[in-house]
């Protein structure tokens, strides 16, 4: 059986974030039936009907990003917190790839939610959040093991790895976890 093509998503987008180093972790950590990839999202215009439809060619990079991500058969997000919510960025990757209306390339994707976040609560209201575009976008969403990620930088040692064997463990059952829940509900091809 070959494995199952997964899309990263990361929804801070500097280069050296708190959930760019645990995406890297997490994919570490993935069983060979996964094959995941980090899918960029920082080049998306934000999402305006304007832009599409009626004749207007979209922006290049909405239909590479939508044809792109018509190759994968799950998605897991890796989020931080911004205002209690997810962030702008992450949320403009959901509707662009939710449209134009009835062609989204979202359902029934199997989804995976990890949030990371250098505070206490482990960006449960990211989480939490984003867990109610999923339910209306018509992924299925893993329900537990859930991952709020909390006091993440200390987690990490300067080599931007997993510093204790506690996380490292709870990530491992996380992703194999997640592991089943695609095979379980992929949309066979």
């Amino acid at each position: 059986m070959s494995a199952k093509k997964i899309a990263v998503i990361i929804g801070s987008l500097r280069k050296a974030s708190l959930n760019r180093k645990f995406a890297h972790e997490v994919m570490a950590l993935a069983p060979e039936s996964l094959q995941l990839e980090i899918v960029e999202i920082g080049e998306l215009a934000v999402y305006n009907e304007d832009l599409e439809g009626d004749g207007v060619t979209p922006p290049q990079a909405w239909t590479q990003f939508r044809d792109r991500m018509k190759e994968y058969e799950g998605v897991l997000f890796f989020t931080p917190e911004y205002n209690r919510s997810t962030t702008a960025a992450l949320k403009n990757a959901l509707d662009v790839g939710s449209r134009p209306y009835g062609h989204s390339i979202w359902s029934g994707k199997p989804a995976g939610i990890v949030s990371v976040s250098p505070g206490a609560t482990g960006a449960f209201g990211a989480n939490h959040h984003l867990r109610q575009s999923l339910v209306f976008l018509d992924m299925p969403t893993l329900l537990q093991p859930e991952a709020y990620i909390g006091g993440a930088a200390k987690l990490l040692g300067d080599d931007g790895k997993i510093n204790n064997d506690s996380t490292k463990q709870f990530l491992k059952k996380f992703i194999d976890t997640y592991a089943t829940w695609v095979e379980t509900n992929a949309k066979t091809k």
